[in-house]
């Protein structure tokens, strides 16, 4: 099968011809039909996290079944179904207790590195990217890496619910959990922060706020049900901020993975409010607080990959997108081939798109 490989960090994908093991015991073999590019993906292909190499990556996608290891019961061939980086044990305290994100026990989803691994080039084993890596044809994954959804929903939106939507929509509902008519800020209107914006409009906060430095991006998070823009260009964020809401926000959200940012985020705050991290801030730096401030009772939080209990969530977000309440159609800037992934990359780091979808034939 075909496949971007990352053989380097930094570096770019190349293309190539990888070779897919046939499904193990709990193991589903899936066609890959569309897989979005994340800025997860970018900052393991800039070298801001490490990832061993060649990798085959890639991790928001969805497609269709082809085939199924002995010990499978959920899925069949032909079940449509997106993947999830969340691969979950089902055995540990993370997972027993509602928490497959945090699940700490991966290895027992993975295949020992003493045998045959699932992804190859010519006898040599080749990385798995979390478990997935969607840049290909065909993944070869856990089952406990895919949920089943409505054969009714456009595989190309779907793919987003895999990784952007989750993220943004579970930071608001899961991780922060924002009440109807609360004030909320979200910095960076990129996918994962247009998401928390539609989140935040959907879970019915009195105003919504985004700040971003480019205009084009904050008339889009306005399509997407923020009722106030603040660009730092035109002043200080947090002013700005501040004096819309009249001392400060309920809740923020930090989507772009940055240390100011986040800084900011716990500055936009009011009197117990909460500030959720979302944004993956680069190894090795850590984030500033003014310590006082923690007697007012404000908090500051991570959230990983929307403290998803994706089985449950993701099957409600295609139901919404159904529905016509969620948004997935204006998250697609532009669809493209295999062959365009590293252009795909190029246009996320100008910052001229919200998503980019690779489409398979």
């Amino acid at each position: 099968m075909r496949a971007a490989v990352l053989r380097e960090i930094p570096g770019k994908l190349e293309i190539d011809d990888v070779q897919i093991d046939k499904p193990g015991p709990r193991e589903v073999l899936v066609r890959t039909a569309a897989a979005g590019l994340c800025h997860s993906d970018l900052h393991f292909i800039e070298g801001k996290y490490p990832w061993a190499t060649p990798v085959v990556l890639g991790h928001e996608s969805a497609g269709v079944v082809e085939a199924v290891g002995d010990q499978v019961t959920y899925v069949q061939p032909g079940d449509h179904v997106i993947s999830c980086l969340s691969v979950y044990c089902g055995n540990c305290e993370h997972c027993l207790t509602g928490h497959l994100s945090l699940c700490e026990n991966r290895a027992d989803v993975q295949r020992p590195l003493d045998g045959a691994q699932r992804l190859s080039k010519d006898g040599t084993p080749m990385w798995q990217f979390f478990d997935l890596s969607s840049f290909a044809e065909q993944m070869l994954v856990h089952e406990h890496a895919l949920v089943k959804i409505d054969k009714d929903m456009p595989l190309d939106r779907a793919a987003l619910i895999g990784c952007g939507v989750t993220t943004g929509l579970g930071a608001v509902f899961n991780t922060a959990k924002v009440e109807p008519g609360t004030t909320v800020a979200v910095i960076g209107a990129g996918g994962i922060g247009l998401n928390c914006i539609q989140g935040a409009a959907i879970a019915g906060a009195g105003r919504v706020i985004a700040v971003d430095m480019v205009p084009e991006k904050l008339q889009l998070a306005k399509e997407f049900g923020a009722t106030d823009l603040v660009n730092p260009n035109d002043g200080n964020a947090i002013a700005q901020v501040q004096e819309l809401t009249g001392g400060g926000v309920h809740y923020a959200f930090e989507a772009i993975g940055l240390k100011a940012t986040a800084e900011q985020a716990f500055a936009m705050l009011r009197r117990g409010g909460t500030a959720t991290v979302i944004g993956m801030i680069p190894l090795g730096q850590s984030v500033e607080i003014p310590g006082f401030e923690l007697l007012m009772e404000k908090k500051l939080q991570g959230s990983n990959m929307g403290s998803n209990r994706f089985r449950v969530d993701m099957p409600r977000y295609v139901d919404l997108y159904l529905q016509g309440r969620l948004k997935l159609d204006e998250l697609v800037s532009q669809r493209i081939t295999l062959d365009d992934v590293n252009e795909g990359f190029e246009a996320m780091k100008s910052g001229s798109v919200a998503r980019s979808v690779i489409i398979f034939d």
